[in-house]
């Protein structure tokens, strides 16, 4: 019977994270807050000395739509990163810190899998070093600081019925979607309606991951909006003096933590905003940070291509100046097959009709991430026992036509030299020359960016909306916020907003239904289809299988 992931993680032999920084990256003592012996946290101003050097290339490891099957895209990050040390190329790994709500939910770990996994698993994917706890009461205090003030005469006239902040919790719990507070009586402030998000869907969280400073953390959390008053006129953080206490909770949490794979490679894990509701990426200052420590950094954004690099490009990279140097899409033959219309239970059998069917997935991420972004591409086939031959040839076939290198890598079971292949072809992608495009521009109305998303990402005719929502947007636009980028809040299964529409569905109309101002973060959140920003446990969620057992090991997580 083959190891689990927390099986096999106990096997690597984990080295001091403090003399694994200064022996690879020449990170000192000084300069490294140890959180035990295996991860750490690198101090801002060491952050802040690097700023003259100069940086290495930026490798986006993305996927095609995820399926039941799995594709293995964090396994490929960390496998990737692995191979390109074992290659003899310097290259630290850059990833989002795993949310407990998914963990004990459907998904489980985020930290890889088999042979290509970040360590300490169980410290990564349950508290690791408190950033996601910081975030939550960073959150909440403003929650409480907004009923505080109506409580204490509502000085500034907010509307309780204009109230957009919620609470959040690190966890997925359906119950807490729609809550009404203040109830007991004059003494527990005035009854509304209120909610909670995941803390990953937080807009701190999404002001943590973009910000590049303390000064700029302090100043985004100020500009969050939290409601309006009664003459519709916006309340903020700063209207309450929350920030300033907020950014105090959130001071040991800017700084990016590291830890290493179980080749004792290292590696920055820092953020993890919602790929959905946010930009799903790992935080902006851990990105820069590494790219002045290695030649070659490999990093990951949440989802598909059309949800996770298009916010890394549109959101991220246009706010940080940053600029890949190739993209790798991660796929398997079975998730392929799921998409041309194989049931979860038969893709263990050769199929090349369905393999075909599916490939229209993959080739419209490949033409979005070439044609949109411009970026050059690699494709990574994470390798299963059930493949067949007659598959791989396939895909080589039909994808080689497009002239996109295929490489099939078995890094899950032999770790970064299983991996090697596909390392030598990112680094022949990294060696060409490229000029990042975005899918729309600034100075296009916010209703422009979401049909241009829509119509050259999603392969949508169109778009639509309400009376309502339309109002609000134009309200948004003429309120000054029309250069912000929008991020597209919907399903991950499909280009549609249709979960059940495999492949690649041509034609459909993109319904929003929902506005969100995200004015800290600095983007607009267009809600799509019947996406939620509070998850719920699947029939069978993770959490029945983790345990301890009589040893006191955890049991079950991966």
């Amino acid at each position: 019977m083959p190891l689990s992931d927390i099986e096999l993680s106990r096997q690597a032999r984990l080295l001091r994270i403090t003399d694994l920084a200064r022996e690879r990256l020449g990170i000192t003592d000084e300069h490294l807050v140890p959180y035990g012996h295996h991860k750490a946290k690198l101090a801002l101003p060491y952050i802040h000395s690097l700023a003259g050097r100069r940086d290495g290339k930026l490798v986006l490891v993305t996927a095609i739509s995820p399926t039941p099957a799995g594709e293995g895209k964090t396994t490929t990050t960390v496998g990737l990163g692995d191979a390109l040390n074992h290659i003899g190329r310097k290259a630290v790994i850059a990833l989002r810190e795993p949310s407990l709500g998914p963990v004990f939910g459907l998904k489980g770990g985020a930290t890889g899998g088999g042979r290509a996994q970040v360590l300490p698993m169980e410290d990564i994917n349950l508290h690791f070093t408190g950033d996601f706890q910081a975030i939550a009461l960073a959150h909440n205090l403003l929650s409480a600081c907004l009923d505080n003030h109506v409580h204490h005469g509502n000085a500034l006239d907010i509307d309780l019925r204009r109230v957009t902040w919620k609470r959040v919790i690190d966890m997925n719990d359906r119950a807490l979607r729609d809550i009404t507070v203040g109830l007991g009586g004059p003494g527990n402030g005035f009854p509304r309606q209120d909610g909670f998000d995941i803390v990953v869907a937080s807009e701190v969280m999404a002001i943590l991951c973009l910000s590049n400073s303390l000064q700029d953390l302090k100043a985004r959390l100020g500009r969050i909006v939290v409601a309006e008053t009664r003459s519709r006129k916006p309340v903020t953080a700063a209207d309450l003096k929350a920030h300033g206490a907020m950014a105090v909770l959130l001071k040991d949490a800017l700084a990016p933590n590291l830890v290493q794979t179980m080749e004792n490679n290292l590696a920055l894990l820092h953020g993890g905003p919602f790929a959905n509701i946010a930009h799903g990426c790992n935080s902006v200052i851990a990105t820069r940070t590494a790219l002045k420590l290695a030649d070659y950094v490999v990093t990951e954004a949440g989802f598909g291509a059309d949800l996770g690099a298009e916010k890394f490009i549109d959101i991220k990279c246009r706010m940080a100046g940053l600029v890949p140097a190739a993209a790798v899409v991660v796929a398997t033959v079975r998730a392929l097959k799921y998409h041309g219309g194989v049931n979860l239970p038969d893709l263990g059998r050769e199929d090349l009709g369905a393999l075909e069917r599916g490939m229209a997935n993959i080739q419209r991420h490949l033409h979005n991430l070439r044609e949109v972004f411009g970026l050059p591409c690699v494709v990574s086939i994470n390798h299963f026992t059930s493949d067949t031959e007659a598959e791989h040839a396939l895909l080589r076939q039909r994808l080689g036509a497009m002239g996109v290198p295929v490489v099939t890598a078995r890094h899950w079971a032999e770790g970064g030299p299983g991996a090697a292949d596909l390392a030598r072809e990112v680094v022949k992608a990294c060696e060409q020359s490229t000029t990042l495009r975005f899918a729309y521009a600034d100075q296009d109305t916010l209703w422009e960016k979401a049909r241009l998303l829509a119509v050259r990402i999603y392969g949508a005719a169109d778009i639509s909306a309400s009376s309502a929502v339309r109002k609000q947007m134009a309200a948004l636009q003429e309120a000054g916020h029309g250069h912000l980028p929008v991020c597209i809040a919907k399903t991950q299964y499909s280009f549609s907003t249709d979960a059940t529409q495999r492949g690649a569905p041509t034609g459909h109309v993109v319904d929003i239904r929902e506005v969100r101002l995200a004015a800290g973060a600095g983007f607009v959140v267009l809600v799509c289809g019947d996406v939620m920003t509070m998850p719920g446990l699947p029939k069978v969620p993770a959490v029945e299988h983790i345990d301890l057992d009589d040893h006191g090991q955890i049991v079950g997580l991966s």
